[in-house]
């Protein structure tokens, strides 16, 4: 046998205990509700709790101006293919002001919010304890929206467990859950530079213009709103295809309201916009 085999075969044993751990985690929680988004992280949360704990499981979905276009038709779709009903809650992040003024603890102020909410949402279904799709490798990242899950109780069994990113999508893939390849999609407000105020003209601008590349197969973007300027992230090997397609993303683009399209030589990654501050993360 191969050196590869054999370290194939370990990655699994371990990771196999690591989400045995999760289940066991599950176990003795008796009724659960999950923060749910319909990515992957939250979505194989859902399929092991579902295994877990049968019918004692909801899905607490926040849907607000920071929702993707058509995240949460997609969400719920995914979470009715488990066998969980996707309930919605509309906390809306742009009612703080100081969340709106966009300074550095916008992630906090929102978390808090959105968290409070599904909290609320599941004390009235009777339900105490309320989870997310944090994972191990979130906590090498400056996620100031993990305070606000500490301070509410928020449990985080996949951290817990010690399953990290790469674990968790070979298991949706191999549990067949629905977003397994999905790629990440932090909320709209990331694509807004600190300092810089959130809006919902802005939020609605990105959101539109992702969509259109997003139709257009380019399958990870990320549209940075600076004023009246687009700066378009994604993989380099994707250059050549924007620019074959310039024409029609500069016009289709020019149409939802941005007066310059540029496309970032840096190429696609999350937290770009903390770059300036010299931050790691989107959240």
């Amino acid at each position: 046998m191969s050196k590869r085999y054999y370290r194939d075969r370990s990655w699994r044993c371990v990771s196999e205990c690591k989400l045995d751990r999760l289940r066991a985690l599950l176990r003795p929680m008796d009724r659960v509700a999950v923060a749910y988004s319909g990515g992957v992280d939250s979505a194989l949360l859902l399929r092991i709790s579902k295994e877990v704990l049968g019918d004692n499981v909801i899905a607490i979905m926040n849907v607000s101006p920071l929702t993707a276009p058509g995240e949460e038709d997609e969400a719920v779709l995914a979470a009715r293919s488990m066998g969980v009903e996707a309930l919605i809650v509309r906390a809306d992040p742009l009612a703080d002001a100081a969340f709106r003024h966009n300074r550095t603890d916008r992630c906090y102020r929102c978390k808090r919010m959105v968290f409070e909410a599904i909290a609320a949402a599941a004390r009235e279904r009777g339900i105490e304890n309320v989870i997310d799709g944090t994972h191990v490798d979130d906590m090498s990242e400056d996620r100031p929206g993990r305070r606000a899950l500490a301070e509410l109780g928020i449990r985080s069994p996949l951290q817990e467990a010690g399953l990290g990113k790469e674990e968790v999508r070979a298991f949706a893939r191999q549990l067949s859950v629905p977003s397994a390849d999905r790629p990440s999609g932090p909320c709209l407000a990331t694509r807004i530079p600190f300092d810089q105020e959130i809006t919902p003209d802005a939020l609605q601008m990105v959101g539109e213009a992702e969509k259109v590349l997003k139709e257009l197969g380019v399958r990870s973007v990320r549209v940075r709103h600076h004023g009246t300027m687009a700066r378009i992230e994604v993989p380099p090997e994707d250059f050549a295809a924007i620019v074959d397609m310039r024409a029609t993303v500069v016009e289709r683009l020019k149409r939802i309201g941005f007066v310059y399209v540029a496309v970032d030589l840096q190429g696609f990654r999350s937290g770009s916009m903390s770059e300036a501050l010299g931050r790691k993360a989107e959240h």
